[in-house]
């Protein structure tokens, strides 16, 4: 590979209906789509990506049936619980992005102490896209830049972007969403102005190794111009 893009970002979709298609309940979906997203993360990193970023629970998803979320929120303790750690130990940071409201005490406290004892990790950064909308994130930045006393005549693209979430994670260079769903869905509308955007026809649970490599190779036969 001549190119090794600097920030992946990657929109899970498709456990749901992979559940359904193999006679499941929802859980068992959002399951296979959180053992895929390990091997996925791996895959990424060992190809020496910088940042990776996941869309694990939108703004949005709150809509759903209450037993689906339950299902939802005991994989993510289960991540900040066990998974987490033995990401700590390979060198991976994480971060997460979004709002904390309406997120549970005990969830709150994890995603905090995962921050804390993961910053000093270098092999990769996790960007974990949680209770999280790109409108949202961009609302909140511009929130934060009049409280700071910013000058609106003078606010521009490079200040504003000051106050995002996190706003040491760069642009994304590629999205890649499953499901062979083509939109955003509200994800990294920041960071996303100039990413390449590749959509897979396949479910987030069957992602393997095999398809970052597929999708790296996708990316170096791109010309990116940036508007030039």
């Amino acid at each position: 590979m001549d190119k090794v893009p600097r920030h992946i970002g990657y929109i899970l979709d498709g456990n749901r209906r992979w559940a359904k298609q193999h006679g499941l309940p929802t859980y068992e979906g959002h399951l296979a789509g959180y053992n895929a997203l390990k091997d996925v993360i791996e895959a990424t990193a060992a190809k020496g990506v910088e940042y990776i970023s996941f869309y694990s629970w939108s703004t949005e998803n709150w809509s759903r049936a209450e037993e689906e979320v339950r299902g939802v929120f005991s994989l993510v303790r289960r991540l900040f619980k066990i998974d987490l750690k033995n990401l700590q130990k390979e060198g991976y940071r994480l971060l997460v992005l979004g709002s904390k409201e309406r997120l549970p005490e005990d969830i709150k406290k994890m995603i905090t102490k995962a921050e804390q004892e993961s910053s000093g990790g270098t092999r990769a950064t996790l960007a974990m896209c949680f209770n999280y909308g790109g409108q949202q994130e961009i609302v909140a930045a511009t929130q934060r830049a009049l409280r700071d006393g910013a000058d609106p005549d003078t606010l521009d693209v490079e200040s504003l972007g000051r106050y995002m979430d996190y706003p040491e994670v760069p642009p994304c260079d590629l999205i890649v969403r499953t499901s062979g769903e083509q939109r955003l869905s509200n994800f990294m509308l920041w960071r996303s102005a100039y990413s390449e955007l590749l959509f897979l026809e396949k479910y987030w649970p069957e992602m393997t190794a095999d398809d970052v490599t597929a999708i790296l190779d996708e990316y170096n036969a791109r010309d990116r111009r940036h508007g030039g």
